[in-house]
């Protein structure tokens, strides 16, 4: 990882979201797309969605919600205009304080990034909301109901869900039937019609922005969900091939080091042949990591009986893979790799048996046997693949005495 990221157990929980470290660069999520993040000066990686953009937006959004508020002149200008006394400064004052609630409700829970409100919480504020229309109403009379739109407003921002319609349900029955019941009040049914129209298209905002949110977030988990895919590929292909090369290799060069006393050119040929299994093994890795790496039945084969000649282990292993299925070589070239480094390494045998049919493969050996010990990355590795190609792995004591592998289709639907 490069000195410019941290590791993904300390870096905060957005940013895993959008960011990932592999192969000493910081990817980044564009588009459905993972590209190169360039750091900030900061040390962290510039976020290529647009993060500048998203904090224009943040100011932007709110304050084009804000613009709202100049309706609210109206109910002013009214107050203003009537006879001067407490209820004229009362109806100035709770207008002034319904204007700035509308605006800390915009730009404290509209947009992207707003978030619901506690129910109890957002009543009381509403209600608190309610109770300055009315005092607006003191002077301003039937224009301080203007005020309900916002209250309507304000209540899709905070609640978010289907009870903001009741309550923009509620403050149209109000416009409603207060200009009728107060004597003297004029009605305003077209101040019905704005509620309506204003709650409906912010509430199909904030609905759009939340999906659009959720789409966002989606798409973040699905792209770390298949970075971290890859690196388990990475991983277990890092596994079967290193693991058994060196394995290989280890075995040659315990066999050149008794052999250099005794017979000097068998101990040289042998660290020759370890010499080209470590630049084998390299080759392998760099194909694995460029997608250029090939893995033959047939390859695998040969290396496994050069491997457990060269430990001195009696092999029966077959010469011809004509009769496995094109779309199963792979799959039956990897049990081989796997099979063979498990001989190896961990059976202490002297005799293993190799058996290959159109729909099954089985190594048998006559060491320990299956212990006690949960399965390793190698067989984990295997069942995946396994699975994959529509077979299954079975390990378990075989019929020479020792350990089993068998990969077969049989019994599975592919």
């Amino acid at each position: 990882m490069s000195g410019t990221t941290r590791p993904d157990d300390e870096r905060p929980a957005r940013a895993r979201g959008r960011w990932a470290a592999v192969g000493g660069q910081t990817w980044a999520l564009r588009e459905g797309l993972w590209s190169v993040a360039v750091p900030d000066p900061t040390g962290e990686p510039r976020n290529p969605l647009g993060t500048r953009t998203h904090r224009v937006m943040r100011v932007v959004g709110p304050t084009m919600g804000v613009v709202w508020a100049v309706f609210l002149l109206q109910p002013w200008q009214s107050a203003w205009d009537s006879t001067p006394g407490p209820a004229r400064v009362v109806s100035l004052v709770a207008i002034a304080l319904l204007s700035l609630s509308f605006v800390w409700v915009v730009f404290t829970h509209a947009g992207p990034r707003g978030e619901q409100m506690a129910t109890g919480p957002a009543f009381a504020f509403l209600g608190g909301q309610l109770v300055l229309v009315a005092l607006a109403c003191l002077a301003a009379e039937q224009d301080g109901l203007v005020g309900l739109v916002f209250v309507s407003v304000s209540g899709v921002f905070l609640l978010r869900d289907l009870r903001a319609l009741a309550v923009a349900l509620t403050m149209v029955v109000l416009a409603m039937l207060v200009p009728r019941v107060v004597p003297g009040w004029e009605t305003i049914d077209d101040l019905v019609l704005s509620i309506v129209l204003a709650t409906v298209a912010v509430f199909g905002f904030t609905q759009l922005v939340l999906r659009n949110r959720q789409l966002q977030l989606a798409r973040d988990e699905v792209a770390v969900l298949a970075v971290e895919r890859e690196r388990e590929r990475i991983a277990r292909d890092m596994h079967d091939i290193l693991g058994h090369s060196l394995t290989v290799i280890s075995v040659k060069a315990e066999l050149a080091a008794r052999m250099f006393d005794v017979d000097g050119e068998r101990a040289r040929a042998e660290m020759l042949e370890v010499q080209q299994l470590a630049r084998s093994a390299l080759a392998d890795v760099r194909g694995m990591v460029t997608a250029t790496r090939a893995v033959t039945l047939a390859g695998e084969l040969v290396g496994a009986r050069q491997a457990f000649d060269a430990a001195g282990i009696e092999a029966e292993v077959p010469g011809a893979v004509d009769d496995v299925p094109d779309d199963l070589r792979v799959l039956f070239a990897w049990a081989v790799r796997e099979g063979a480094t498990n001989v190896l390494r961990h059976s202490g045998a002297t005799r293993v048996r190799v058996e290959i049919t159109a729909d099954t493969l089985t190594v048998d050996d006559d060491g320990a046997g299956p212990g006690d010990e949960r399965p390793g990355n190698g067989l984990h590795g295997l069942a995946e693949r396994a699975r994959r190609s529509g077979a299954r792995v079975e390990a378990a004591r075989g019929p020479l005495g020792g350990y089993r592998l068998l990969v077969t289709t049989r019994g599975n639907a592919r």
